[in-house]
């Protein structure tokens, strides 16, 4: 179990990241089409897992702006943008925002990617939804890098998930 804090205040979340070098773990998620989409769907392709609780908060809500911007400039790469949020909701921001280079995914029948990406969120007033996390992968799905945040409030480094695909 890791611990971060949501607003300065101790949150327990499940798990571990996956460890940098090992073989990411499958998933199952929902396509803003309900349809499922497993890791395998992104074969071939570098990943970015820009992995929160919900894009009705800010924060979130920034992190996939930015990530949208940065995988315009990459190169056989996909962004998946991993949430709890509804398909719906989470097509109805995109559209509204004009982002169209990131893939919004849903834990809504996928709730083993929490505990298995060890992002579960186990305490406090946002228990059952993810924390926020970046994990980079290659194209063999091995794990280059990741970032538990420490505080959900803050965004993630996005320099240091980038630079792991140089």
């Amino acid at each position: 179990m890791s611990q971060v804090t949501l607003k300065g205040n101790p949150v327990q979340v499940d798990g571990q990241l996956p460890a940098t070098g090992s073989k990411a773990p499958a998933f199952n998620l929902v396509a803003k089409d309900l349809a499922d989409v497993s890791l395998a769907s992104f074969n071939g392709k570098r990943k970015v897992l820009n992995i929160f609780p919900s894009v009705d908060t800010p924060t979130c809500a920034m992190s996939v702006r930015k990530f949208n911007e940065k995988a315009s400039q990459l190169s056989n790469t996909v962004v998946l943008c991993i949430s709890a949020d509804l398909p719906f909701a989470q097509a109805r921001f995109c559209g509204a925002e004009s982002l169209s280079n990131v893939v919004t995914l849903s834990t809504l029948r996928g709730h083993d990617f929490l505990k298995n990406y060890g992002v579960a969120i186990a305490s406090g007033p946002l228990a059952g939804l993810a924390a926020r996390a970046v994990v980079v992968l290659d194209e063999q799905d091995k794990v280059l890098h990741t970032e538990l945040v420490g505080e959900i409030a803050n965004e993630p480094n996005y320099g240091a998930a980038l630079q792991a695909l140089n």
